[in-house]
Parts: C-alpha cells; sequence; structure tokens
C-alpha cells in the first residue's frame, strides 16, 4: 500500500501564528484566556490547556486585567470593547486575512452599504465578520441569498458589499460571484476565501482522484475539515474523517492499494504523523465502517476497558465437560453408587465453571443454591439476569427449579460458591452477538449507563458500547438523554478475546431514514400534504422531517400575517401539516408550506377593495422611499413619497409614523405581483384655482407743466444753486 501525504496538509498560516503568540504568551506571563477554543481541534486546546491557557465563552467571564488571545477566528468589535474596558491586555491572534474582512464590512457599513457574508450562521468568524458593522445578512448559499433579496425587498441596484468566510468551498464561491455579478449591478464582491484554504481543496481533489481511498484528519466541527472532507468524498469511492489516529478503521482499506492523506487547518503536525504511523502499523483492531450509506465513514470511539468484575466469562469455561455427568446421571439419587455419592462430594470446582443445581430458598438480596458438592452456592439477586431490571425475582424462578449457573468465585474456608446465571446467559449469548454481527441483524436494547465517550446497552448480559459519534445524538445533545430508552442498534465490532462488543445506533437510522427518504422521493408532488416534525430553524425559515426527509419552511410561507421570525409561530418539535410547494430531485431539496392557501389575505382583499377605493391603513414600515402601510392583515401597500403630502418632502418621518393609521386611496393593484400603490395626497390635494385675467393697462399719465421749474447749475467749487427760467426764454418748440 503506498501512502501519499498532501503538501498542504495541517496548519495554515493564521492557525500556526495564533498558536506561536500564545505559546509565547503562556511563556511570558504564565497564564491567558482566549474567547472560545482556539482553534477547532480539541487535542491542540487540550495541549494549550495544560499550559495555563483557559477558555471563556464570553467576553464578560474574563477576570478583570488578565490577559487575553484574541482566537485566529477573530471576534466582535463589541468584545474587544469589553475587554480593552477591563483593562485585559490583548494578544491579536486573528487571521490577517480574517482581519481584513472586518476592514471591508466595517467601511461597508460606515457608508451605509448592506453587508452580505457567505458562510455558517454559528462559526465563530462569520459571527465575529457581523460584529463589526450593523444589521449583516448571513446566507450560505445562491438560494439562501435569492430568498433574502426577495424577503429584504432588494433591488438589483441596492447597494451590497459580499464577503465570503475565509474557509468556503473555492468552486462553490465562484459559481455564487458570477451569479451575483450577473443580478445585481450595484453590488461590490470580496474573495476573501484564504488563499491556503483553496490550495489545500485543490490538492485534496487531485490527491482523491488518484488515489482509492482517502483519510481526512480534522476536528468534526472544523468547517475547512468538512469541507475536506466532502471533495474527497466527490473524486473518491472511500473516504475516512477521523479526528485523531486511534479512529482510523485499518480495514475499510483493506484492498486498497493507494491511501492518500489530508488534513484541516486546525490540525498539528504531530496528529498527522499519528495517522501516518498507525498506516504503518502491521495490525489494527477490526472496525466495520458505520454508515456505509454515507460517502463520509465515522469511525466509533474506542470504547473505556470493562469493570474489573466483568472480567470471568462463561465461555471459557469447559461447559460440555462439566454438564455431561450430570445430565447422564441417573435421576433418582438414590441408584448412585456410593463411589459416585464420594467422588461428587468432593469434587473441586474452579471460577468459571458451569454447575447445576437446585433452587433451595429466595432471600430479597440472593438466592440459595443446592449443588452436588461439599459447596453451598449462592447467586446475588444481580447476577442472576438483566434482562427485566426491577422485577420481583419470585416472578423469575421458585424453589425447587433447577437451573445452571457460571461460578465466579469458590471460598474453600467457608465452603461457599458464588454463582452468576447472568454471566452464563451471557457466554451463551456471544453466539448470538457473533451471528448478527455477521448478518448485519438490527437489535433492539434499553440504555443503561453513560459511559466514557458513550453509552452501554446490555444484551443478554453483554455489554455493548456505543460510540458517541454513532449514538445519533446532536453535538450539544448529553448522552443521558438515551439512559433508559429501549433503541435499535446494529453490532459493529465484535472481540471475544477482548470481551469486547461495539454497536452503532446511527448506523440502523441512517438506513432507516434512507428507505423512508427513497419511498418519499418516489411518490412527492408538488401540493401533496405530509405530518412532519419541527426539527429545527434558522432566522429564514424552518426545517421539517415529513418521515425521513427534511424540508424546508421558508419564513414567508410560515403565516400570512407579518412575522420577523419563526418561532413566532412554531417550535422544535411541534407536529405539523405542510404541503409541497417544489422539489429538485438532484440537489434533494424540498419546499414546503405552512400556512393554508384557503386563508390567503390577498384573496380576501380583491374581494373588498378595487382600484379608486379608499381605506383605513396602518403605517407598519419606512423607508427612504416611501411607506409601507398594512391594508388587512398580511397585505400591505406602499405609498411612494411622493403621494404622502400635497407638497415637497424631505423624507417620509416629516409627515408619517410607524403605528399611525390614516386614510388613503388605492390607486393602482397588481394581481400577479401582489403589489398595492397607495395615495394620501389623492384625498388632500386641493382643485386647481381657476386662472386669473389680467386687468388693461392705463396710460400712464402724462406731467403736468411746472412753471416754477427751477434750473440747477454746479459750481466749479461743487455747490448747487438754481434760477427760475426767465419769461422771454424760447421753448424748443419756438
Amino acid at each position: 500500500m503506498t501512502v501519499t501525504v498532501a503538501k498542504s496538509a495541517g496548519f495554515c498560516f493564521g492557525v500556526d501564528r495564533a498558536v506561536a503568540l500564545t505559546e509565547k504568551a503562556l511563556a511570558e506571563v504564565g497564564s491567558c484566556w482566549s474567547l472560545g477554543e482556539l482553534i477547532h481541534n480539541r487535542d491542540a486546546v487540550a495541549r494549550l490547556k495544560d499550559k495555563g491557557l483557559q477558555v471563556a465563552d464570553r467576553a464578560e467571564d474574563v477576570p478583570a486585567g488578565e490577559a487575553v488571545v484574541i482566537r485566529s477566528h477573530g471576534i466582535s468589535r463589541a468584545e474587544r470593547d469589553i475587554l480593552e474596558g477591563k483593562g485585559c491586555p490583548i494578544v491579536d491572534a486573528t487571521c490577517p486575512k480574517v482581519s481584513r474582512i472586518h476592514r471591508i464590512v466595517e467601511r461597508a457599513g460606515g457608508e451605509g452599504r448592506q453587508v452580505v457574508v457567505f458562510g455558517e450562521p454559528t462559526h465563530p468568524e462569520v459571527r465575529g465578520i457581523c460584529g463589526w458593522c450593523e444589521g449583516a445578512a448571513v446566507v450560505r448559499d445562491m438560494e439562501e441569498f435569492l430568498r433574502w433579496m426577495e424577503q429584504a425587498d432588494m433591488g438589483p441596484d441596492s447597494r451590497l458589499t459580499v464577503v465570503f468566510q475565509t474557509t468556503s468551498n473555492k468552486e462553490i464561491s465562484e459559481q455564487s460571484i458570477n451569479s451575483i455579478k450577473k443580478l445585481c449591478t450595484n453590488a461590490e464582491i470580496f474573495d476573501t476565501i484564504c488563499d491556503a484554504t483553496s490550495i489545500r481543496q485543490n490538492e485534496a481533489r487531485q490527491l482523491a482522484a488518484t488515489c482509492d481511498a482517502m483519510i481526512v484528519a480534522g476536528g468534526k466541527h472544523s468547517a475547512n475539515s468538512i469541507h475536506l472532507a466532502q471533495i474527497c468524498a466527490e473524486n473518491c469511492p472511500t473516504v475516512l474523517f477521523v479526528e485523531r489516529a486511534d479512529e482510523l478503521d485499518r480495514e475499510t482499506l483493506s484492498g486498497c492499494s493507494s491511501v492518500g492523506i489530508t488534513a484541516g487547518a486546525s490540525t498539528p503536525s504531530w496528529i498527522i504523523k499519528e495517522v501516518v504511523n498507525k498506516m504503518n502499523e502491521p495490525e489494527i483492531l477490526k472496525e466495520e465502517p458505520v454508515a456505509e450509506e454515507t460517502p463520509v465513514v465515522e469511525a466509533p470511539a474506542v470504547e473505556t476497558a470493562p469493570a474489573a468484575e466483568e472480567a470471568p466469562v462463561a465461555e471459557e469455561a469447559p461447559v460440555a465437560e462439566e454438564t455431561a455427568p450430570v445430565e447422564e446421571a441417573p435421576a433418582a439419587p438414590a441408584e448412585k453408587s456410593f463411589d459416585q455419592l464420594l467422588e461428587d462430594s468432593i469434587r473441586t470446582i474452579h471460577n468459571g465453571d458451569t454447575v447445576t443445581g437446585t433452587v433451595a430458598a429466595i432471600g430479597s438480596t440472593e438466592i440459595t443454591v443446592d449443588l452436588p458438592t461439599k459447596h453451598s452456592g449462592y447467586i446475588s439477586v444481580s447476577e442472576f439476569t438483566d434482562d427485566k431490571p426491577g422485577v420481583d425475582i419470585n416472578e423469575l424462578v421458585k424453589v425447587g427449579d433447577e437451573i445452571q449457573a457460571s461460578v465466579v468465585r469458590v471460598n474453600d474456608v467457608e465452603g461457599t460458591v458464588q454463582l452468576s446465571k447472568r454471566r452464563l446467559d451471557a457466554a451463551k449469548s456471544w453466539t448470538d452477538v457473533e451471528a448478527a454481527y455477521e448478518d448485519g441483524t438490527v437489535l433492539g436494547g434499553k440504555v443503561s449507563e453513560e459511559n466514557k465517550g458513550g453509552v452501554v446497552i446490555n444484551v443478554k448480559g453483554i455489554r455493548v458500547f456505543i460510540p458517541a459519534s454513532q449514538t445519533g445524538l446532536g453535538r450539544d445533545v448529553p448522552m443521558s438523554e438515551l439512559v433508559g430508552k429501549t433503541v435499535r442498534f446494529r453490532i459493529t465490532e465484535v472481540n471475544r478475546s477482548r470481551k469486547r462488543v461495539v454497536g452503532s445506533i446511527r448506523s440502523v437510522a441512517v438506513r432507516e431514514r434512507r428507505e423512508k427518504a427513497d419511498k418519499i422521493w418516489a411518490e412527492i408532488e408538488n401540493g401533496k400534504v405530509y405530518q412532519g416534525t419541527v426539527k429545527s430553524m434558522t432566522s429564514y425559515g424552518a426545517f421539517v422531517d415529513i418521515g425521513g426527509v427534511d424540508g424546508m419552511v421558508h419564513v414567508s410561507e410560515i403565516s400570512w400575517d407579518r412575522i420577523r421570525k419563526p418561532e413566532d409561530v412554531l417550535s422544535i418539535g411541534q407536529e405539523v401539516e405542510v404541503r409541497v410547494i417544489s422539489f429538485d430531485p438532484e440537489k434533494r431539496k424540498i419546499s414546503l408550506g405552512y400556512r393554508k392557501p384557503e386563508d390567503n389575505p390577498w384573496t380576501k382583499f380583491t374581494e373588498t377593495y378595487h382600484p379608486g377605493d379608499v381605506a383605513s391603513v396602518k403605517i407598519v414600515k419606512l423607508m427612504p422611499f416611501g411607506a409601507f402601510a398594512e391594508v388587512l392583515p398580511g397585505v400591505d401597500g406602499l405609498i411612494h413619497i411622493s403621494q404622502i403630502a400635497n407638497r415637497r418632502i424631505g423624507k417620509p418621518e416629516e409627515v408619517l409614523s410607524v403605528g399611525q393609521e390614516v386614510d388613503a386611496k388605492i390607486t393602482a393593484i397588481d394581481n400577479e405581483k401582489q403589489k398595492i400603490s397607495l395615495s394620501i395626497r389623492a384625498l388632500i390635494e386641493p382643485e386647481p384655482a381657476p386662472a386669473r385675467q389680467r386687468a388693461p393697462r392705463k396710460p400712464a399719465p402724462e406731467p403736468e407743466p411746472e412753471d416754477d421749474a427751477l434750473v440747477y447749475e454746479i459750481s466749479a467749487t461743487g455747490e448747487v444753486s438754481g434760477v427760475a427760467p426767465e419769461e422771454d426764454e424760447p421753448t424748443e418748440e419756438e
């Protein structure tokens, strides 16, 4: 087998820098804090904790004056302000690529642009980015982007600033960029995907295409590691996604002549080295692929060693040899010869032997058994059976019953033997368990306890360990939720010599869910109604399980009334009736509707109002270009700014306010787009005044002659003097 390690596998520059800065800070100050995990790798974080690094989930939880390392994913501006206000020395280990995004969105927010982040809404990097601007929208793909555009009433000329999470899939992001450029004419788009991420993804794609199997080492909650696993699964038939070397399943790789290894940006080099060394080991414990239906195989976690009291198991005893003399002996003891009776009385028994005796007495804590030896046997009630815990022991056994049991401990001094019927039953069950493993049979059992790294199911005395990754529970759901519940599972590993049995609840659920999903996809059609359960909710809608397939109910399809978030109407776990709006078998996506068509308020509106009618409306939202008013619950109309008043106004707030009720005239109804145009001005604008007529101009009166007119003269010194004209002075006419 040829093993090839990708050149770019492991720490990227940003993560390597964050770890180096943290180790330097720990060496200088002895201990410091970080907000959240420094990087997405539990083992690396655990090593730093051993050196003195403490983790706080919120900035408020960091003690005043303590040194704080800003993780590579970065934090929000508000969190940084809190730390600075507490006087905490800050070691900024934010990845430079992420810091660049912070500067981009901060500038865009200051310019009044709408910021759109393509990424995972719950990822700490994305949350930090959104904390550097106001009202940022987060979408995972173009489908969510288009829905957000419609919901936010964004047009093609909207001033958008688009950035991408640094660990996004390069190929998908390029497709999104091209689509946005065609759709939005006034958008500025920044390709902020880290070059190291792109290089790592390309190397993984090329390596997976040439290898028989791929191993992806990285945290299961790391975005870049998950993307690597997805890329490898698209190009290679066998992919193992592991967090550490002890999760490797060597048998899954049997028959593979070439194996490639890559690792996420948060995976330290020593974990990669352990994976390579594990591949070079001559043997590895047998592990069955847990979820054979999915391209990414998750190996089950290693179970802790069984308790010491479980050590003696009956299959090691020579069962046939011990039971033969008892079965072949005559039924009546009187027919035994003296030699036979003597041999029985002095016969020696050993730990692990199987013996047959008769129930002599039943107490509250133990059962006394007569044995054909010099010893008295007793069975603790807890060692009698575990098929029906808590049941009255008198319902399971009666005095005089003949039973077989396994010898747990022999006390020759006191002449007593501690027995266990439960362990003998377990030994007999090994054959059934091994057969179930070989046949892939689905078993049922009750979860008896929560163990380190998983839960335990007792099957006829055999402890079956279910790793946490195979319980089927969500990451944040405690495993104690399963204790006491009866579940269906499949055996994935049987190691009789080590008395180790591993099972998977998840693999059964995945297969059953896939079977249900195939049935739904075979029968699905638009308009079909399903009974479903609300599984999760986001800001843009709710995901509903309709029996093996999750469909998405967009927030606009939840209620005819105006709601801010899905939680206003729905709750997780709620049983709902939904109908199919559209579906895409290739992408395996289904769009569902929860609101009923017969309750459509638009139908009620068109039956009640017509263009020219006057309606009493309520102002619900003010925008720079006008105001939206509710005509009926669920039906809004637009009052353009030019139709608010009979005079020019700068903004709607000068005349209107949210919640105000006014009368407006319906000037237009667009049934196709379900849009209404309203006008207040049409009701208050006065009738035009008649044109004014000009009176004819009167000729100006001629000035009357002045007899005593003066003739003004100005002397050389500037003095003015005037004299009356002489009488005999001729006029111009003369």
